[in-house]
């Protein structure tokens, strides 16, 4: 077994033992901190060339963003005319606090029941290594897909993907792909269904500006700041409940089928006794897919009516209403996923995604995308302390990201 290709040693816990090839390099991946802000994506970078080089691909580099980079693998099918699939994963991940870690967070460590702890190891470091590894294997099975495969890895998708994936999807450089279908990040499931992602909300932040009479702290001053941010805040907080109502009366909605609003901000005041001419409490509000943007921003500026006096809205998002992804009997790539996961027995469940990712880029231009991550049995952690995917979770996926693969390239 040592001689295989697939297999070569690694160091664990001070021990030598025999680890799959995947393994290691999902391991060495997890070891480059691209963590936010400020990211050097260089070793990232070189690590994805050698990659390519081992699969002997080719590899292309492109910046629509000085210091962006975008690394683009491709496999030519056998019909390269027909429109291909793309395969995208983003390099960069979220901070830390190491302090709050079992292990190094950019340590890669494996336990002894083979959970691999990682920043990256849901979010999506696993899945770009997954993809490659597939691809690996297909090669070394002497498979030939009719249609061409692309693995796109993009920066900047933890702080909204404008620079990285909103970039390129305008280039003539995304046009030259033809792209028919794509794949993105999902997340893990804790039960055994595998969720599938065919939609996201509108993100929607806000900081609305409440301005007053200043005075005495001693006095019962009218019209004053706190007063309107009281009103602001009971509004935005009863439309909060009703959208918490409707998944406590509906077992079977998500997170990601109703509008969310949390206050995320609070600003103002300079000390305790003096009441002061301006306060500003922010909001994060992702608008459901079935939410009519019109409706809710004219609720909005309502409040700020009701309110009155020097009362406004400022936003600093404001997304579009995005496009979903239709999982029906006339979408093809939707019923070939279908048919590879009844053939391997394996549970879909659709759902919009709760937050944001770059498959929102992808879906409004027409091109349907799909997030899938296959950990199922995984508790999830993504952006959380002691992030982790076991191995053996990790190693299934590959095996099902083949059959999937193999589906959508013959489509």
């Amino acid at each position: 077994m040592k001689d295989s290709p697939a297999f070569k040693m690694s160091v664990n816990s001070n021990d030598l033992v025999e680890e799959n090839e995947a393994v290691s390099n999902f391991r060495e991946y997890l070891r480059i901190p691209s963590v936010q802000p400020n990211i050097n994506y260089d070793k990232c970078v070189v690590f994805l060339r050698k990659q390519a080089c081992s699969l002997n691909l080719p590899v292309r580099v492109l910046q629509m963003v000085p210091g962006k980079p975008i690394v683009l693998i491709t496999w030519t099918g056998s019909q390269p005319s027909l429109p291909s699939l793309l395969l995208n994963s983003h390099m960069d991940v979220v901070p830390v606090y190491p302090d709050k870690w079992k292990y190094d967070p950019f340590g890669a460590e494996k336990d002894e029941n083979g959970n691999i702890y990682g920043r990256g190891a849901q979010d999506m470091k696993c899945v770009g290594i997954q993809y490659i590894e597939c691809i690996r294997r297909l090669m070394r099975d002497g498979r030939k897909l009719k249609r061409t495969i692309h693995l796109s890895f993009v920066p900047d998708e933890e702080i909204g993907g404008v620079a990285g994936m909103g970039e390129f999807v305008k280039s003539d450089e995304f046009r030259e792909l033809n792209i028919g279908c794509a794949l993105d990040e999902g997340m893990a499931s804790p039960g055994e269904e595998f969720v599938v992602f065919n939609g996201e909300r509108s993100i929607w932040h806000m900081h609305i500006h409440c301005l007053g009479t200043p005075g005495h702290g001693s006095l019962l001053l009218d019209d004053t700041a706190g007063e309107k941010l009281n009103i602001v805040i009971n509004r935005f907080m009863a439309r909060r409940e009703q959208e918490k109502k409707k998944l406590e009366v509906n077992p079977n909605l998500t997170v990601g089928d109703v509008t969310t609003i949390n206050l995320t901000m609070l600003k103002g005041g300079v000390q305790n006794n003096v009441v002061p001419p301006e306060l500003v409490v922010g909001f994060d509000c992702r608008l459901s897919v079935d939410t009519d943007h019109e409706e809710f921003e004219n609720w909005v500026k309502a409040i700020c009516d009701e309110v009155g006096g020097d009362t406004w809205v400022e936003f600093q998002r404001k997304e579009w209403k995005k496009k979903v992804t239709p999982i029906s009997h006339d979408n093809l790539w939707w019923q070939c996923l279908c048919t590879v996961a009844s053939n391997l027995g394996l549970k879909l469940k659709p759902e919009i995604f709760p937050g944001g990712t770059d498959s929102r880029f992808i879906r409004e231009l027409g091109i349907p995308a799909f997030g899938f991550s296959p950990m199922n049995h995984t508790p999830v952690l993504l952006h959380d302390h002691n992030e982790f995917l076991n191995e053996k979770i990790f190693l299934k996926g590959i095996d099902i990201y083949y059959q999937i693969i193999t589906a959508l390239g013959n489509l």
